[in-house]
């Protein structure tokens, strides 16, 4: 059959990226929403929207008798599931096609082979695919170690632990199964050997009900956080072609064992000897999905929506692959601090357009990134005729763009595309393991912060003099008298360094610098200043925000926060006070925490989860809870006090801990 009317059983980029080939194709889209994406890009793109009542995930997008009533109530003859939610949910898609509507997604047992990892996995020894041996967690000994514990029914990194010593391996296992149970409705763990430094690899497969199958090349996706993609390019740097003919062969195998439709990606590790293990099938479309699209020059979303018409891939082999393609998932998350994930208002998201680069993304400036959902912003895609080319393109086209609102990813980014072991393909999963903490240090990237400061402070005086300027300011008997050197104070962040920037105001008004020699002012208006340092002539554009002030230069970009002159006292805190490090929701305390029971140093107390993760709250020294604000269920803010502990005089002092993600 034809489709004519689609509903994306998504939101965000996947929803957005969707709708585009659709509106290509002459489709009709449809929405679904929950009411935090009331307003959300993806609603305002489709043609028709359905909304979901509720704002949870499990009230809303995973839904699916909801959301198949919404597809009815909006005439859709088609549904396609996008990528994670209900998207590899085989009652989800037994629903659809009970419903009389068209599911674009493989077969329902396909779908249900693959669900389990143990099952899968099974199926793929009898399929021929290279598998690592199991292990038996109650027979393991310290030859098995080190050991991966996964959960059989989901992937995010949700239930997986590195198990590195034997008396650890049942608390492990008691954690992984908790965690496992609470984010898939199945506790079920398995273990398997730690594979140190592999290397994670996929082949995506495209397959038609005409027994036509593709393998469509190779992607790395090796640099992850929390066991979640983070940089992936397409082909796989460095494997020989012995290695990329038996990976090719393996994912061929495992969609004809379960006879695939649909676009599928079969993954894999790779170890540092060049020997791979099938991990498991994805019964979807990939969030990575653009890099093999762009050296392939396919729209993978045309070709499922081309399937499930019944109709047969193009040709009985893919077309050959061009050039090399590398894809950076931007997201709001602060990685010095143990990537904890941001929220508030996108003010301004401009990347730059250009031969080769390509945006997908469900925000645009004045979007809101809330609590409910990942912390995803948007992916970068680069495509160039050779690696080198690609990496350099997306690292320009990340540092050039204007990123304003909640803390990002996009420094990492940049600084991971142009490691010295990146750009060698020097890779592997624990590539952040090692690296991270020299990739977040201050002042590790390019650019000049005092500058960058320099110009916020020319800006705001500039503005300051074009609206009149304000009135001479009074502190008891000091008094800011204009003629005088003008000193203004930020804090960069998220680093927390300080700027001082000192300047005067010259007779005819334009603001001049002191105290900085080597710089001069070339121009300076409220929204672009240009100075001269040292010889160069650097351009800087000033963008502000209540307290805060974004500069974007050439080569970096820099977010300040405007310090007051004097400390207020009502910003402190007491000390012990343990605050809500982001907007969230209260999911568990420690057992029999109350007021008055004593706790021990780096103990977790309590359980917060915010965009999809869950975090503990660690008690910052030993001592006596003296308070506890939180319960199972409350909604808090960045912020807000949970608890308070008294600290033991007697006991020794450790360093107050990031709250820990334990996703």
């Amino acid at each position: 059959m034809t489709i004519t009317t689609l509903l994306v059983a998504n939101r965000g980029e996947i929803a957005c990226r969707i709708f585009r080939t659709c509106r290509d194709l002459g489709i009709t889209t449809v929405a679904v929403y929950s009411d935090a994406d009331a307003d959300a890009l993806h609603v305002r793109e489709a043609d028709l929207a359905v909304r979901l009542p509720g704002a949870a995930p499990a009230d809303t997008y995973l839904r699916g008798d909801l959301v198949v009533a919404a597809a009815r109530a909006a005439g859709a003859d088609a549904v396609h599931p996008g990528y994670g939610f209900l998207s590899e949910n085989a009652a989800f898609a037994a629903a659809v096609q009970d419903a009389g509507l068209v599911w674009v997604g493989p077969p329902v047992k396909a779908i249900e082979l693959m669900a389990s990892k143990t099952r899968a996995k099974e199926l793929m020894a009898g399929a021929g695919v290279p598998l690592l041996a199991p292990v038996d967690p109650a027979a393991a000994g310290p030859g098995d170690l080190p050991l991966l514990l996964k959960a059989a029914a989901g992937g995010g990194g949700r239930g997986m632990r590195v198990v590195r010593e034997l008396d650890a391996l049942s608390r492990e296992l008691l954690a992984a199964a908790a965690e496992a149970a609470s984010a898939f409705g199945d506790g079920e763990v398995f273990a398997e050997p730690y594979v140190e430094r592999g290397r994670h690899v996929e082949v995506q497969v495209m397959a038609d009900a005409h027994d036509t199958v593709w393998a469509l090349g190779t992607r790395d996706c090796s640099l992850q956080r929390r066991h979640q993609k983070v940089i992936e390019e397409a082909p796989a740097p460095g494997l020989d072609d012995a290695l990329c003919d038996r990976l090719h062969e393996a994912a061929l195998a495992a969609a004809r064992a379960v006879g695939y439709r649909g676009a599928g990606t079969v993954e894999f590790l790779v170890s540092a000897e060049g020997r791979p293990y099938f991990l498991e099938m994805n019964t979807r479309l990939q969030v990575e999905h653009p890099v093999t699209e762009a050296v392939f020059g396919l729209d993978l979303v045309a070709l499922q929506l081309r399937v499930a018409e019944g109709e047969p891939l193009p040709a009985p082999e893919p077309p050959q692959p061009s050039g090399h393609a590398v894809e950076a998932r931007l997201y709001a998350e602060d990685p010095a601090r143990d990537w904890q994930p941001q929220t508030g208002t996108l003010l301004t998201l401009e990347v730059p357009e250009g031969p080769g680069l390509r945006l997908d993304t469900g925000y645009t400036g004045g979007d809101p990134i809330g609590v409910h959902y990942d912390p995803m912003i948007a992916k970068v895609i680069a495509r160039a005729p050779a690696r080198a080319e690609a990496v350099r393109l997306l690292a320009r086209a990340l540092e050039s763009a204007r990123i304003h609102g909640p803390v990002t990813n996009r420094d990492l980014l940049v600084r991971s595309l142009r490691h010295p072991d990146f750009a060698a393909a020097r890779l592997d999963t624990g590539f952040y393991d090692r690296h991270l903490a020299d990739l977040t240090a201050p002042g590790a990237g390019t650019g000049d912060p005092a500058s960058a400061a320099l110009a916020a402070t020319l800006a705001q005086a500039v503005r300051g003099a074009s609206a009149g300027g304000p009135a001479p300011a009074r502190f008891g008997a000091w008094r800011n008298v204009t003629s005088q050197p003008q000193r203004k104070r930020y804090r960069s962040e998220p680093d927390g360094t300080e700027h001082e920037v000192a300047y005067r105001t010259s007779r005819t008004g334009v603001p001049e610098p002191h105290e900085a020699p080597g710089t001069r002012v070339l121009t300076a208006a409220p929204d672009r200043v240009t100075l001269e340092v040292n010889g160069v002539t650097r351009h800087f554009t000033v963008s502000t925000h209540a307290e805060r002030v974004h500069v974007d230069a050439a080569d970096a970009s820099y977010t300040f926060t405007a310090l007051p002159r004097f400390t207020d006292p009502a910003t402190h805190t007491a000390p012990g006070s343990l605050l809500a490090p982001m907007p969230g929701t209260v999911v568990r305390l420690a057992e029999g925490l109350a007021a008055g029971v004593p706790v021990e140093a780096g103990q977790p107390l309590i359980w917060l989860e915010a965009m999809k993760m869950e975090h503990r709250i660690l008690a910052p020294a030993s001592g006596t809870l003296t308070a506890l604000h939180a319960a199972p269920g409350h909604q808090v803010e960045v912020g807000a006090l949970l608890a308070v502990v008294q600290e033991d005089p007697a006991a020794t002092p450790v360093p107050v801990p990031v709250p820990e993600e334990t996703a």
